[in-house]
């Protein structure tokens, strides 16, 4: 087993479900804006790149920047009331602070919005630091995310594991030069991700105490 000092999580898809969240606040506003429905397993594959580039996908530019409002302004309710987390989260990032691990989230989602999935579903007592993409200007896979995280806390890139459930996540990793973990069930499939040589897998986070001290 090896060591390491900080994990890192990605968020949608690895420690939270907000799929339903998403595909509900997609349908309203484009409801509100004429248009037919999207189903939940099409938004679902969209996820990830943020909520502008999600957007983009749904939108025509003529309508974007009204869709990105009404999006937004339904989207934090949305989030605490169809927002679940993953299984065995809380005894997971409990044992990883038991063991004073260093925790943190690495996002693509806004910030205002991951801190409403931490706290609805009180998780965010765990975290040690919360980056998100519109933090720093850049989208994973860039690896300023992971390296801005290392930096704060004077670690180095052999010290982290990055948990995600795509393959911007583990190509994210790859680039910072840290331990990759792939969670089975979110966004991306295994097929997606099987370039990435050096990977580990796992089908439930309950499996993370397994790979590390």
């Amino acid at each position: 087993m090896e060591t390491k000092k900080i994990f890192i999580f990605d968020l949608d898809g690895t420690l939270a479900d907000a799929y339903r969240a998403i595909e509900k606040s997609l349908n309203f506003t484009r409801r509100q804006l004429g248009l037919s429905a999207i189903s939940y397993l099409e938004a679902k594959k969209k996820v990830g790149r943020g909520d502008r580039a999600f957007m983009e996908t749904f939108f025509a530019k003529k309508n974007f920047k009204a869709a990105l409002v009404i999006y937004r302004a339904h989207h934090h309710q949305a989030l605490v009331q169809y927002s679940r987390l993953a299984p065995s989260v809380k005894g997971v990032l409990s044992a990883l602070k038991r063991k004073k691990k260093i925790l943190a989230i690495a996002s693509n989602r806004p910030h205002a919005f991951t801190e409403v999935i931490l706290k609805a579903r009180s998780i965010d007592k765990y975290f040690d630091m919360v980056l998100c993409a519109d933090d720093i200007h850049s989208n994973k896979p860039h690896p300023k995310i992971l390296k801005t995280i290392l930096r704060r806390f004077k670690l180095k890139k052999e010290d982290a594991v990055f948990v995600g459930d795509m393959d911007i996540d583990l190509e994210t990793a790859c680039r910072a030069g840290v331990d990759a973990v792939f969670i089975r069930g979110g966004s991306s499939s295994l097929s997606a991700v099987k370039k990435y040589k050096d990977k580990k897998v796992i089908s439930s986070l309950k499996e993370l105490l397994d790979l590390y001290e």
